[in-house]
């Protein structure tokens, strides 16, 4: 099952709704807690969009949510253990 936007905007990488003022919201969030922590909320959000991906009609969207933080999280263990 393909979906299609029909809008231009990049809605898993770079959402309007997460991007006002100076700061990207996942930064500000990041900065307010520890990297246990944040690990841990990427993690959640990663599972979240993979638990409920088939149930929203956004499947393709949902799966790639769930990347985009697995990919975070990915980039910050990488860094940890270099």
């Amino acid at each position: 099952m393909q979906e299609a936007h029909t809008l231009s905007e990049d809605v898993v990488n770079n959402p309007k709704h997460y991007n006002t003022g100076n700061i990207e919201c996942i930064e500000a969030i990041e900065e307010s807690m520890s990297s246990v922590a944040f690990k841990g909320y990427l993690k959640g959000n990663c599972m979240k969009y993979l638990w409920r991906y088939d149930y929203k009609g956004k499947q393709v969207e949902d799966l790639n949510k769930a990347t985009w933080y697995l990919n975070k999280l990915t980039v910050i263990v990488t860094e940890e253990n270099t």
